[in-house]
């Protein structure tokens, strides 16, 4: 476990992702923080899912996952397949069970999955959705980056240019999937996707707009916090 200005979070370098060492390492009645590292899609999303389930059952407290992923791209359940590109990069592509249209996640990019038991707060799609993206822009805060929300856009903006995309799955009122927030990712591979299946606008990230790249572990402690004021009451 690490502290993150006095931020506990859990820390699994491990390459397994064994369901029962992370369980076990759970030291809050209420919600969790776990960093991942750098993982593979699949991988990442198979252990979201074994804790969806446990989360479902009352058998552990809500968690949320930060990490980075290996490059990939991503298509929601009803994704229009024709917003991959025939010029994109050879890079896995999976096919998900989240709402929303084609994401790609990478190095330089950190995902957070808030995997969260809505029965214990407001059992509204609107309202977390709506949670989450004022927290990515009050950590942007935090960072000098202002940013807002776009009306029938889910994710959040700085101007004209998506920062972090948001993208959820909800069964039982429990969530899943959740954030990629731009910090410092190869932006070449947004040229090979209509991202979000958005034509008008345009990505950008954290570094593009301060001219450096932050450390993670500032950025998750940050995003902690902002998560605690909503979640940790």
């Amino acid at each position: 476990m690490i502290s993150l200005e006095d931020h506990m979070v859990i820390d699994i370098n491990s390459t397994d992702l064994d369901i029962n060492h992370i369980v076990n390492s759970f030291s809050s009645n209420n919600i969790n923080y776990i960093n991942l590292g750098r993982r593979s899609y699949l991988d990442s999303w198979k252990l979201q899912k074994k804790l969806h389930e446990l989360i479902k059952r009352n058998n552990i407290p809500s968690t949320v996952l930060f990490l980075e992923h290996e490059n990939v791209y991503t298509l929601g359940k009803n994704a229009d397949k024709n917003y991959l590109l025939n010029t994109y990069p050879e890079i896995d592509v999976v096919e998900t069970d989240r709402g929303g249209q084609i994401t790609y996640h990478g190095p330089g990019q950190l995902v957070g999955y808030p995997i969260i038991n809505l029965n214990n707060y407001q059992k509204s799609i609107t309202w977390f959705i709506e949670s989450i993206e004022q927290i990515i822009i009050n950590t942007l805060k935090d960072f000098k980056i202002k940013s807002s929300r776009k009306q029938g856009l889910p994710g959040v903006w700085v101007d004209d240019e998506k920062i972090c995309a948001v993208g959820v799955r909800i069964a039982q009122w429990v969530t899943m999937h959740g954030f990629a927030l731009n910090v410092n990712p190869n932006m070449k591979y947004f040229d090979g996707m209509i991202p979000c299946g958005i034509l008008d606008y345009g990505v950008t990230s954290i570094s593009n707009n301060i001219n450096k790249s932050p450390n993670f572990n500032d950025i998750i402690s940050n995003l902690i916090s902002e998560f605690n004021h909503i979640f940790n009451k």
